[in-house]
């Protein structure tokens, strides 16, 4: 007992501080769920505090063994228990989680400790960070997510199922998941048969030339599908350049209609282009990890070629392909943007971007967000699941490498005649943008008739096209800032500590990867409507920054991780040895060893934010905030010269995420791939 008054000698600053974060967020938390709860449920006022009472047992009997020390602990509960029965339990919960905080903070000192270690000396300054980001997890990202479920399930205080019924008996709602789906199927397919041969090539085989065609596999990464199709519709216009260009040398009669089907070819294109070089990534990674033994073996057996690769390196490499082949369905399944330049409305994410207007008259998006939600749930279960049943382990990995053989002149033409035919189709939408900015004229010819650059001076010069750039340059300045702070603690908890479930955290970090960003972006917009962050009345800066930051939050975890994962804990342990403090080492040794990765993530994190797509158009509703994507969006509306204007955008935010990606690719090299995986 005597050591449980006596616990402030072995707390800082630091600690406090977080704690008082911690108790902020709590009441901030008991806000919304107030919010979200209200009059519609019919909870009863003793269930909430008396879970909280046992909750709080748990979390004691859990983290502590009941000696004499730890009884009393939970005596200290039981003055509390009389208030449950008030209607007007807050008190009572803000005392409870309080004094649960504190008990968190000082585990081991009531009782001996569960984790088998001297109670004077635990970590006890991780747990107050672990607290407060587990509450903003709940805050921004599990707050939201349960918003929509709960308006898409609860109708009038009474759980409803009438808004899923309607989605699979209504035709208009059948036909657009099935466009959906068809998009989302077509796309993955797509990418993996441009990627799978690429990747290995590229793995398998060494020839001249092999970095230079490495670094054009990221190309059409650095220009968003919706910005590419700007340009493609005039490339592939039914009077654009490539039907008059190919009439013109006699191989058609008439124009062919390339975006037939309202728009889905035009979609997939793109959405193909952009695609390919994660899904190459991610398969790429798995080949090099592949042990050639097993190959080895399975030749002298009598297999090989196709053969070969279908029982033996395909199977292995399974694990890596589904990590990409699953973002590729669900980006193309979710995409909002390319869609509605293409005018491709029938599809679920076009659906829910219209519904922003009649939102509180039309609940049928929320039951459409959660659908999206539950088969992004589902996909990713069933890879686990698929995957879980077998084992892809490979005991002589730790000791071979894959296998490189230098490629024959036959075998170096087909890949460059490959990978240079891929790279010209694959830099079409980034031709055809920036001919469409420097068209002073272009109608009815194969190139512009008159060239100009004055759509890039005004870029600069109109009041949408400047306040867009400035917003967007602050949106990402910040959210980049939370995202190195966030990043840095979740590596750090990941890579330096001890603490219990870590695979939860790490899991958790890295959802956002995995959730759809218009789920998250709708959740936003409506889960904190009546609050300080509602966008519909107040500024959308605080939820952009923050709609940014855990978008690209993961980038920032990984690279941060790989950095600690590179740096010997043995440095850190002789500063604090000679009587460094832990933040005088991390600040002092840590992170100049580490720089490299932060920078590398810091970037990725705003350039990705700049182009942010789905944020931008939810979010984004009063014309002083537009951010870029949101203004470019909104000039493709225009007439006049408002295409000419937002293709100049595009090619400017094409320059910056090209060198973004260079910048980051010379820090990360070979890890820029683990950026990309789910």
């Amino acid at each position: 007992m005597q050591d449980f008054f006596t616990l402030k000698t072995r707390y800082n600053r630091y600690m406090f501080a977080t704690l008082g974060l911690a108790i902020i967020l709590f009441l901030v938390i008991g806000g919304l769920l107030y919010n979200l709860l209200g009059d519609s449920f019919v909870v009863p006022a003793v269930v909430l505090p008396l879970s909280v009472l046992l909750f709080c047992s748990f979390c004691i009997k859990r983290l502590h063994d009941v000696s004499r020390s730890g009884w009393f602990a939970l005596l200290l509960l039981l003055p509390f228990v009389p208030v449950t029965l008030d209607t007007d339990y807050w008190p009572l919960l803000i005392v409870n989680v309080v004094f649960l905080l504190y008990l968190l903070f000082a585990r081991g000192a009531v009782g001996a400790n569960r984790f088998g270690r001297d109670p004077i000396t635990l970590d006890t300054d991780y747990w107050p960070l672990l607290i407060v980001l587990a509450e903003l997890a709940f805050l921004f990202l599990f707050y939201p997510l349960s918003y929509v479920f709960v308006k898409a399930l609860i109708i009038d205080g009474r759980l409803s199922f009438v808004f899923f019924e309607l989605m699979v008996t209504n035709p208009v709602y059948i036909e657009m998941i099935l466009n959906s789906f068809r998009l989302g199927v077509i796309t993955t397919i797509a990418t993996t048969l441009l990627s799978l041969p690429v990747a290995y090539l590229m793995i398998r085989y060494e020839f001249k030339g092999k970095s230079i065609l490495n670094g054009l596999i990221l190309v059409p990464m650095v220009l968003p599908p919706f910005v590419g199709a700007i340009g493609m519709k005039q490339m592939f216009a039914r009077f654009g350049s490539i039907n008059l260009f190919l009439m013109k040398v006699g191989i058609l009669e008439q124009p062919i209609d390339w975006f037939g089907g309202g728009g889905l070819l035009g979609v997939v294109i793109l959405e193909v282009l952009h695609l390919y070089p994660i899904m190459f990534l991610n398969v790429a990674a798995a080949l090099s990890n592949i042990d050639p033994s097993l190959e080895e073996a399975a030749r002298n057996l009598g297999s090989k070629g196709f053969k070969l690769f279908r029982t033996i390196t395909f199977p292995l490499m399974l694990p890596g392909y589904f990590a990409g082949a699953i973002i590729v369905f669900i980006w193309a399944f979710t995409d909002l943007g390319t869609p509605l330049i293409f005018n491709y409305r029938k599809v679920i994410a076009v659906e829910i971007f219209n519904s922003i207007s009649d939102i509180n008259e039309n609940p049928m998006a929320y039951a459409l967000v959660v659908m999206i939600l539950l088969l992004t749930a589902f996909f990713f279960y069933l890879s686990k699941a698929l995957l879980g049943n077998k084992r892809y382990e490979m005991v002589a990995r730790g000791h071979v490498g894959s296998v490189v053989r230098p490629a024959s002149r036959g075998i170096t033409l087909l890949i460059y005649t490959l990978m240079l035919s891929l790279t010209a189709v694959a830099i079409l939408p980034h031709i055809s943008v920036f001919l469409t900015s420097i068209s002073e004229r272009w109608f009815m010819s194969v190139l512009p008739q008159e060239i100009t650059g004055k759509y890039y001076g005004q870029v600069f010069d109109r009041t949408l096209a400047v306040s867009s750039i400035k917003v967007s340059l602050m949106l990402s300045i910040l959210s980049t800032g939370i995202d190195v702070v966030l990043g840095i603690a979740i590596a750090y908890l990941l890579a330096r500590t001890r603490i219990p479930y870590k695979g939860i955290v790490d899991a958790v970090s890295m959802l956002p990867l995995a959730l759809p960003g218009l789920v998250l972006a709708y959740g936003y917009l409506t889960g904190f409507s009546g609050t300080i962050l509602d966008v519909r009345q107040n500024s959308p800066v605080p939820l952009l920054v923050i709609a940014y930051a855990v978008r690209r939050l993961p980038y920032m975890v990984r690279s941060a991780y790989a950095g600690f994962q590179q740096t010997s804990v043995t440095l850190e342990e002789a500063a604090q040895n000679l009587g460094a403090s832990r933040m005088r080492t991390m600040l002092q040794i840590t992170f100049p060893l580490i720089l490299a990765n932060l920078v590398a993530g810091g970037i990725l994190c705003f350039a990705f934010a700049m182009l942010e797509v789905s944020d931008s158009l939810i979010l984004a509703l009063k014309d002083e905030y537009y951010p870029i994507t949101k203004a470019i969006w909104a000039l493709m509306g225009r007439i006049t010269d408002g295409p000419y204007i937002a293709s100049a955008m595009g090619m400017l935010g094409m320059l910056m995420l090209m060198t973004s990606l260079f910048l980051a690719g010379r820090f990360l090299g070979k890890r820029m791939g683990e950026l990309f995986r789910a």
